[in-house]
């Protein structure tokens, strides 16, 4: 039986260009917060697959230090004879102490502080994960669409998950059964849009180690097939300003203030674009397509499903000021959290900048009114991205360069398979 003096590992890690968790451990004992793990900007390069991305900027050069924030510890309990591991999420500083200008986490904090410093805004988020289920044999658990017997059938992972993100600081609003066989989905409070990040990052990983535990497989895969019900990841944004809500103007159009229609209408410019970054894998384009109720269309509305951006509704009783939101549908799991927010912010505050307004409020099914669409392929959208040139200074060349070079890397390894094994090579990776 474990006992309680094993030293726990501490694992300092960074979520990488293809959302996937990597780091370095050691003994607790032994972290300095202070100088961090040593780290390698070529690790930056790794795709899905886990192959590195060749060419790309680094090659054998370079060192770095990944230094821990101490406020993001989660704990991952260890098997019964195995050590716990404490995570710590950290940054990326070159070796002379300063943010490594490719690192996610602190291009998300450039963001932010853009928009506090131009415009006095701070954003509120909070992601939507949904992920898929199976034992190890392949089969589906069983139980009907947001059934009542799916989730019984399913515990007492579904409990064990929960408690987990306690342990860890991760406050759950809801977990649900899904549409699809097997599907879940779980939200977590609003919190600001660092910490928001921090914790989709845990909270996924949590859910693969609780998974493993009951002997159960956990994907977050955009799209398991072709065919089948997709996993979406949605960002849900409002803004403040001076600690109060910014979002909610009764007298604005669908409820949006003046300053936050100016802030989605610049989402909305530069959704192309955007796209390459939240749903950046080869198979991301299957699940945003009309009628999968993930995003059809670039356009916003009001309890909508099919637009990218969603104006949530308020529940009869609730203080409109308080849970006003515009939620983003068009990210996935195979997207960096941190480069989903860091777009989102600046192409609010673009659309802050040059007072942007929006022209219509897309109430209707998208099928039914004349909306630009969505790029049908991820080359599409790195066309539309490439074009940008106010993206384009959204991110650091070496940066740009790294991503664009893992997506063409994952396409060559894919190239001559069907959509099937395409989803299927991911489904092993996410």
């Amino acid at each position: 039986m474990k006992s309680d003096s094993v030293e726990p590992f501490a694992f300092i890690a960074v979520n990488d260009l293809v959302a996937i968790t990597r780091g370095r451990s050691l003994p607790k004992s032994e972290l300095n917060p202070t100088s961090g793990v040593g780290w390698v900007p070529a690790d930056l390069a790794l795709n899905a697959f886990g192959a590195l991305a060749d060419p790309n900027p680094f090659g054998a050069l370079g060192d770095l230090r990944l230094i821990p924030d101490l406020t993001t510890k989660a704990v991952f309990r260890g098997k019964e004879y195995g050590r716990d591991v404490e995570i710590y999420l950290a940054d990326q500083y070159t070796m002379d102490g300063k943010p490594w200008e490719c690192c996610p986490r602190s291009n998300l904090k450039i963001a932010i502080e853009r928009l506090r410093n131009d415009h006095g805004l701070e954003v509120v988020a909070s992601f939507e994960h949904e992920f898929v289920t199976k034992r190890e044999d392949g089969s589906s658990l069983p139980g009907s669409p947001f059934g009542l017997d799916a989730m019984l059938a399913s515990e007492p992972f579904g409990s064990e998950v929960w408690d987990a993100c306690i342990a860890a600081g991760i406050e759950l609003e809801n977990w649900l059964p899904e549409y699809g066989a097997g599907q879940f989905e779980v939200t977590m409070t609003p919190q600001g849009a660092l910490t928001a990040c921090d914790h989709a990052v845990i909270l996924k990983e949590l859910i693969r180690h609780v998974a493993r535990e009951n002997k159960l497989h956990a994907t977050f895969v955009p799209i398991p097939h072709p065919d089948a019900v997709g996993n979406g990841v949605h960002v849900h944004i409002s803004l403040t300003k001076n600690g109060k809500p910014f979002t909610y103007d009764p007298k604005g159009k669908a409820g949006l203030s003046s300053v936050a229609e100016s802030a989605f209408a610049g989402v909305l410019d530069h959704a192309e674009g955007i796209l390459a970054w939240t749903a950046p894998s080869q198979i991301s384009a299957l699940r945003l397509t009309p009628h999968r109720w993930s995003a059809g269309g670039i356009c916003i509305g009001r309890q909508n499903r099919e637009a990218l951006l969603r104006i949530c509704p308020i529940p009869s009783g609730s203080d409109p000021n308080k849970i006003f939101n515009v939620e983003y549908r068009a990210a996935d799991a195979t997207a960096n959290p941190y480069l989903v927010m860091s777009c989102l912010i600046n192409a609010m505050s673009d659309g802050l900048d040059r007072d942007l307004k929006i022209d219509q409020i897309v109430d209707d099914h998208v099928d039914n009114v004349d909306v630009p669409q969505l790029p049908a392929t991820l080359n599409e959208a790195i066309a539309a991205f490439n074009a940008n040139s106010v993206m384009q200074t959204w991110f650091a060349k070496d940066l740009i360069d790294t991503h664009l070079g893992i997506r063409a890397s994952e396409e060559k390894t894919l190239a001559g398979l069907d959509g099937a094994a395409k989803c299927a090579r991911y489904n092993e990776a996410y």
